[in-house]
């Protein structure tokens, strides 16, 4: 855990497979700007960095339109969960409090996280 974590800003699809390869763990939420929810899910996710081993990243594909596609996105707020680069599991049920996440997060890896 890492006080100082906070959420990474992914500029595209690049930044992404970056990203994602470059943590064993990564949790992703996809948002657009003017989303109420989304900008909710900002502090929550912050504060799930900072309470967990999982690096967290924000993309909006509307700076990359063809990862709607490539990841299914139908809603936003989605949550993605990557593990060695491949994803495990999605969220996309509108704003969740942290502890809802660290639940989504525990219940699809090994390792207990604290909220």
């Amino acid at each position: 855990m890492d006080a100082d974590a906070r959420p990474e800003r992914l500029a595209d699809g690049d930044a992404l497979d970056a990203f994602v390869a470059a943590h064993d763990l990564a949790l992703v939420e996809f948002y657009t700007e003017g989303c109420a929810m989304c900008a909710a899910m900002e502090p929550v996710l912050g504060n799930v960095a900072r309470a967990t081993d999982v690096a967290v990243g924000l993309l909006n594909p509307r700076d990359d339109a063809p990862l709607v596609g490539r990841f299914d996105v139908r809603s936003v707020p989605t949550l993605l969960l990557f593990r060695d680069g491949e994803e495990v599991a999605r969220k996309a049920e509108g704003f969740q409090g942290a502890a809802d996440v660290v639940a989504f997060l525990e219940s699809h890896t090994d390792a207990a996280v604290e909220a």
